[in-house]
Formats: structure tokens, C-alpha cells, sequence
């Protein structure tokens, strides 16, 4: 995008002498004809660098360059002073301003002022960034996305990062929800202390009770040492528990405990430990469901969503596709690798069951296995190339003479189950219903796999 500048001066021949040339010179302009006007377009278009006059109606140029320097302090202010009034700009430049050019100037001394402070805005919010990454505050630089869907996931982020209530991050698999909790740790004040992180599903369950709590010698068969649990180690930090869901019914107690009182009690134990920490949790699971057929503790799920965050999948953010794809050909190290406009087109038609995580394993498979720099639909999968758009109007259009709403139905079923390639899970997903609903249309229209009985 072009850099914003905003021009305020009450002389209407000089600001369009003025906009007419930066205009030229590729940049967006905006005018005003008093400093009233100019602070609120100021505030409106947030441009990188503003010119004022000082000698103004109503609020002058130095009450325009204050207010400026204190609502953004890396804007570049340059000031226009009459000849012979030099001692006056430079007072301004005392107070903040950048430059000042002494009416009448020319066109080129304008050119080389804008673009001198021009640069010097773009290092400055360099280093501010810079400045930010190095304190660890650059909390979304793993999450890309500019959906609005995304856009609110970051807002409850920046929210409730740099406060102790516990979060429950939902959403399917694959949709990112690990880097949502490493950035709400990376921006809080626990940043410097660990991180945490423990995959319930994937420690099997006689072991999962000495993992997250830790075990005295003795406290079993193989317990030859007093050993640690992840709690302790997350101690002063974060702790991270992924698919918390599928912690078993008789641990759901103990961990409810943790929550409430801040202790833990290891295997074998016989003293409890305190401990200072942040629980953030996440499941693709509908705990809500589960709570009603028994599966999960109704109380331990409202300690959990103190601040619930729902990830979007990536088929209800297809605007973030191509961002997507741009960022992990840059990840893997093919900056200058672009995919035609007929790839582009079937990668974001695609329902993406997989989500993000998904489509990051396809454009690393692309890459390896293209045949130049421009990737065409004749590369993507067979599952994707043949990914079509819908009609113009709507989804589907119907014959003029009817159809019959069971053979549409049993086509719509077919479709889903094919573009997930038989995955049930997926494909009800697709669908948005239930998976149980998806079996009963299966069994209704005697829908199986081919080549499966």
C-alpha cells in the first residue's frame, strides 16, 4: 500500500500545489483546511507522515504537532513556515517535528523531504517491532490471517494474554489451536518462565495421572525416583493442555483441584505442593455433548472456559488462503514460487478437513515435487484439482421439471463423503451436522465405501 500523508494548511492554492505533486509521486493524500479538520482525519486515515503550516486559524500548526507526536509518537511530522520565520520551525522541530520547509520551496526539495521522513517512519516502526519480537510481544507472528473470523480471535487474545484467567481454546483439528495458546503465554508477563505443553490423548492413560502430577519413590513398580509432573515444571509459567477432553473421568477430580486451589498432590504422595501457574486448554471435542452423556465433568469444563476461544475452520476463512499459502512457501524457503490463478482458485474451493495443518503438508508437497516456479492445477492432488465452483447464484440449480429431495439429499451425502475421502468425521463436518446424523443418512440410503461391504 501506498504511505498516507495528510496535509493541513488554510492557504486552498497551497495544499493543492501541494497534493498534486505527492500525488504524482505515487502516494495517498488527504487535505485539510485547519487543524481541526486535519486531527480528525488524522485520527480517520492514520497516515505515516503529516505536513501542517503553524500559523493557523483556531489550533495552530504546534498545537496540531503535539496532539499528533502524543496520539502517535512514530509519525513524521513536517512543518511549512514563512520566510523569515526560521526560529519558529525550529522550536518546532524541538518539539518533535522532523523537518521544515521555508515557503516558497520547490518541487524537488518537497520530493526529498517526504521521502527522507519516509524512511525514517519505516525504521522506526522497524526497530518498534523489532523492539516488541525481542520482549517476546509479537504474540500472532505464527498465526496468519486476516479474515474477520481471525481478526476476533486475535482481539480475545490481546484481551486476556496479560491476565491469569484460564482459557479453553475449541475448534477442529488442525486450526492452530497450540499457536494460540504459545501466543497468549508469549504475551503475558509469565513470558520468560516455561511453556508447558501436554497432549492428554497421547500419554496412555495408566501413565497420564504420574505425567501431569508427578510421583514419589515407590508410589509403583518402576518408580525407582521421586519424578516431576508436568504441573511442577510449569511451574511460574503456562501449561498447555491439549485434547483435555479425553483426560479419563477418575483424573478429572484431581484436576479440577489444581484449578481451584493451586495444589498438586504427586502419585504416592502424602504432602501437597503449591504451584503458580496458567492453565490454558484446548479440545476438538463437544464438551458440551460429553457433559451431558457423562463423559466430562460439568464443573471442571466452567473452571476451564473462564474465556472460551473458538478457532474458525479454514473453510469458513477462505479469504485467508492465499495468505496462507504465501507464508508457508515462504516457511519452506520458495519465496518466488506462485501458483496460477486456476490452482489458486481449486486450493480455496477445497473443504480443507485437514484445516491449516492440511493445507501446510499440501504446499510443502507442491513445492518439492513442482516442475518450476509457477505451480499449475494439473500438480494439486486428484482430490483438489477436481474441486469445482459452484454455479453462479447459489450452490446448486434445479431441473425445470423437479427433483426428488431424497435422491439430493443421498447426492449431497455421496459428495461430502468423496471430497473427504470416506472420512466420516470430515465429511460431517463438511456437512455441519452431527457425525451420528451423517451415519443415519448413510444407513437411510444404504450409503457405504466402495470396494467395503
Amino acid at each position: 500500500m501506498p504511505p498516507k500523508i495528510l496535509i493541513i494548511d488554510d492557504d486552498s492554492s497551497l495544499r493543492r500545489v501541494l497534493e498534486y505533486n505527492l500525488q504524482q509521486e505515487g502516494y495517498d493524500v488527504y487535505t485539510a483546511a485547519d487543524g481541526s479538520a486535519g486531527l480528525q482525519l488524522f485520527d480517520e486515515k492514520s497516515p505515516q507522515l503529516v505536513i501542517t503550516d503553524l500559523k493557523m486559524p483556531g489550533i495552530t500548526g504546534f498545537e496540531v504537532l503535539s496532539t499528533v507526536k502524543e496520539r502517535a509518537p512514530s509519525t513524521v511530522v513536517i512543518v511549512l513556515t514563512a520566510f523569515g520565520a526560521i526560529d519558529t520551525a525550529v522550536e518546532a522541530m524541538k518539539l518533535g517535528a522532523f523537518h521544515y520547509l521555508t515557503k516558497p520551496f520547490n518541487r524537488e526539495e518537497l520530493k526529498v523531504t517526504v521521502l527522507k521522513g519516509l524512511q525514517l517512519q519505516g525504521l522506526s516502526e522497524e526497530n518498534r517491532l523489532l523492539k516488541e519480537e525481542l520482549s517476546g510481544r509479537t504474540e500472532f507472528k505464527s498465526i496468519v490471517g486476516t479474515s474477520r473470523a481471525m481478526e476476533g480471535v486475535f482481539s480475545v487474545v490481546r484481551k486476556v494474554a496479560d491476565t491469569e484467567a484460564t482459557v479453553l481454546i475449541t475448534g477442529e483439528s488442525g486450526t492452530g489451536k497450540e499457536l494460540v495458546a504459545r501466543a497468549i503465554h508469549s504475551g503475558s508477563s509469565r513470558r520468560a518462565a516455561p511453556f508447558v505443553a501436554v497432549n492428554c490423548a497421547a500419554i496412555p492413560r495408566d501413565l497420564l495421572e504420574s505425567e501431569l502430577f508427578g510421583h514419589v519413590k515407590g508410589a509403583f513398580t518402576g518408580a525407582i525416583r521421586d519424578k516431576e509432573g508436568k504441573f511442577q515444571l510449569a511451574d511460574g509459567g503456562t501449561i498447555f493442555l491439549d485434547e483435555v477432553g479425553d483426560l479419563p473421568l477418575e483424573l478429572q477430580p484431581k484436576l479440577l483441584r489444581v484449578l481451584q486451589e493451586r495444589v498438586v498432590e504427586p502419585v504416592g504422595g502424602t504432602s501437597l505442593q503449591k504451584i503458580d501457574l496458567r492453565v490454558v486448554a484446548a479440545t476438538n471435542a463437544d464438551l458440551e455433548r460429553w457433559i451431558a452423556e457423562g463423559k466430562f465433568r460439568e464443573d471442571l469444563y466452567y473452571r476451564l472456559s473462564v474465556i472460551p476461544i473458538q478457532l474458525p475452520p479454514l473453510r469458513e476463512r477462505v479469504e485467508d488462503v492465499a495468505l496462507l499459502i504465501r507464508y508457508f512457501c515462504g516457511k519452506f524457503g520458495a519465496e518466488g514460487v506462485t501458483f496460477s490463478k486456476e490452482a489458486l482458485q481449486r486450493l480455496q474451493e477445497y473443504a480443507w478437513p485437514g484445516n491449516v495443518r492440511e493445507l501446510e503438508n499440501t504446499v510443502e508437497r507442491l513445492l518439492i515435487m513442482r516442475e518450476g516456479d509457477q505451480i499449475g492445477v494439473d500438480e494439486l492432488p486428484a482430490k483438489i484439482s477436481a474441486a469445482a465452483p459452484a454455479p453462479e447464484g447459489g450452490v446448486l440449480r434445479l431441473p425445470a421439471g423437479g427433483y426428488s429431495l431424497e435422491q439430493l439429499e443421498m447426492e449431497v451425502v455421496l459428495e461430502a463423503l468423496n471430497r473427504c475421502d470416506w472420512n466420516q468425521t470430515a465429511a460431517a463436518r463438511f456437512l455441519r451436522i452431527p457425525r451420528h446424523t451423517l451415519i443415519y443418512r448413510m444407513e437411510k440410503y444404504n450409503i457405504s465405501q466402495p470396494g467395503r461391504k
